[in-house]
């Protein structure tokens, strides 16, 4: 009978220390829950990993062409004529340098202060696994150069460059990278949040 209680004893202790320790941890998550406390090195962090969220990309179905023939004082000679048309998928890429991002959290009033550097053009990209060649020439007098196949890329992603700046790409970017940072601080449960474009001083001379 002694043991009968002492085992009912102890399934009662059992149980209330089990509910006390639930208890306990209940609170203590809903206290560090709402408590969460970060400073600028964390939240830098933090910010580190969305880079690829804050990312502008411009697709782009272009058409490359070339045309030359070898030319005595400014004039084509005949039959020397060389020409080529590619078709080519590529793309832009525009973006924040986030390691230059600079953080400053003031843990009192739980606001937040981000400085970022001016967006600016990451990546221009021709896949050279995607150009097909509709027309070219087969000039035994004047035979078309792989380094000429180069070359008319390379002007081309400057053409694709220009043509992402006019676009607003830059613009872009600074908004696309501003919402994504904006949006991860929100929920990290600032209530004051300020993101600033960095200024950049010009040199004295």
């Amino acid at each position: 009978m002694i043991e009968i209680k002492r085992n009912k004893l102890l399934t009662l202790f059992l149980a209330i220390t089990t509910v006390v320790l639930a208890f306990l941890l209940i609170v203590e998550k809903a206290s560090s829950g709402n408590d969460k406390k970060y400073n600028s090195s964390t939240v830098l962090n933090k910010i580190a990993h969305i880079q690829e969220l804050a990312l502008v990309k411009h697709n782009y179905v272009g058409v490359i062409g070339y045309n030359d023939s070898k030319k005595i004082m400014s004039l084509p000679i005949p039959f020397t004529e060389k020409y080529f048309l590619l078709k080519y998928n590529g793309y832009i890429k525009a973006g924040v340098d986030f390691e230059k991002i600079k953080v400053d959290v003031n843990e009192v009033d739980k606001s937040v202060h981000v400085v970022m550097p001016k967006a600016k053009i990451l990546d221009v990209v021709i896949d050279e696994n995607s150009i097909k060649v509709y027309n070219e020439s087969d000039n035994a007098f004047n035979p078309i150069k792989i380094s000429e196949y180069n070359d008319a890329i390379k002007r081309e992603k400057n053409i694709m460059r220009k043509d992402a700046y006019d676009s607003g790409i830059l613009e872009d970017a600074n908004k696309q990278a501003k919402l994504a940072v904006t949006s991860l601080l929100q929920e990290m449960g600032f209530k004051e949040i300020t993101v600033t474009e960095e200024i950049i001083v010009p040199p004295l001379n």
